[in-house]
């Protein structure tokens, strides 16, 4: 297939990008580029490369011959969809509607859409949640998900094919790693502090999986019959890893060599609490096989950090998503809205 993947130089999208390529799908990524230079190890093999941003940037030439669209970019969390919540709805939701828009106008048939489980936000009961549970979102960005799902279904006929993929919390090793997801942030303060901080008191249950299986399920969906995935969500993990962040911060501890737990002092409960299964993906959709358990994902993380000589300075700043972005905003790179401006200082040294 000849897939348009939006987002490919992001956390996901790095790994996405290669894993479709090595199938002998064609790849055409458009990406506005706020995460360049954010390498972790080598630099990241990539596909052929458009600057876009999907507000407004897109055309119908962008799209033209394409079997699919994977729209992978967005403000990617809560606290930088918080940065400013119109802008949030603006990228998230608006804009993935428009681009759906333009996918089906361009005659492309297949639109799969990264949502996220944080669109159900605070679970009532102690129950699973399925596809057809409700939405609580408690974010701009998990509210941003539920508005753009319920949009790009109206899309859907005969010939425009739409599917929804709500990711768990990922966490693992990417060409373009994030230290602001919980387990990877939990691994890296345990190896260069020696303490694995939890900011909450530890209760919070999360569902969990790793960015190569997020991927994996992409490629199952792009790969499956129309008739299984039409205008259809599936929760994007294992339905056994689900945790509480609690017996994360022990898996991690004893995977880190002298590490031990410590919590913020007045952390209490976080609101963002719930467990979902993901047993429908597994039972529609015959490619999907995920690989990855939270555990073997810490061991890789500790291994990785290791590796490429993980520095606090880079931990801290360079790969959490909202300080890169409000950098990128004082030095004078990105305008409030987020647009790139014609000219680029040069930052001190």
């Amino acid at each position: 297939m000849r897939i348009v993947l939006t987002g490919h130089e992001g956390y996901i999208g790095a790994v996405l990008a290669p894993m479709l390529t090595a199938r002998g799908h064609e790849v055409v990524g458009l990406d506005t580029g706020f995460f360049a230079g954010c390498n972790f190890g080598p630099t990241p093999p990539t596909a052929p490369s458009r600057p876009r941003d999907v507000r407004d940037d897109v055309s119908r030439a962008d799209l033209a011959g394409a079997d699919a669209v994977a729209h992978l970019a967005a403000l990617c969390n809560d606290p930088l969809g918080n940065l400013d919540a119109d802008l949030t709805y603006d990228i998230n939701h608006r804009a993935t509607v428009t681009l759906a828009r333009a996918a089906r106008e361009a005659g492309v048939p297949r639109f799969v859409f990264s949502s996220s489980c944080s669109l159900y936000g605070v679970a009532t009961g102690d129950g699973m949640l399925a596809e057809d549970a409700a939405f609580n979102p408690v974010t701009a960005y998990g509210a941003s998900k539920v508005y753009a799902e319920r949009d790009v279904s109206r899309l859907a006929d005969a010939s425009f094919s739409p599917t929804y993929l709500r990711n768990a919390t990922a966490y693992g090793v990417s060409p373009r790693l994030r230290a602001d997801l919980v387990v990877n942030n939990l691994v890296g303060h345990a190896l260069l502090t020696g303490e694995v901080r939890v900011e909450s008191d530890g209760t919070p249950w999360r569902p969990l999986v790793h960015v190569e299986d997020i991927a994996r399920a992409f490629v199952a969906v792009l790969e499956a019959p129309r008739e299984l995935v039409h205008d259809e969500a599936f929760n994007v993990g294992r339905t056994e890893e689900n945790y509480q962040v609690r017996d994360v911060a022990r898996m991690v501890a004893e995977v880190v060599p002298g590490s031990r737990v410590r919590y913020a002092p007045g952390g209490g409960p976080d609101p963002r609490c719930y467990r979902v299964s993901c047993d429908k993906l597994a039972r529609t959709v015959p490619g999907w096989a995920p690989r990855w358990t939270v555990r073997a994902g810490v061991e890789q993380l500790y291994a990785a950090y290791r590796a490429h000589l993980l520095t606090e300075a880079d931990f801290r700043d360079r790969y959490v998503r909202l300080k890169q972005v409000r950098r990128l905003i004082e030095d004078g790179r990105l305008d409030a809205t987020l647009r790139w401006q014609p000219a680029e200082p040069v930052r001190a040294a």
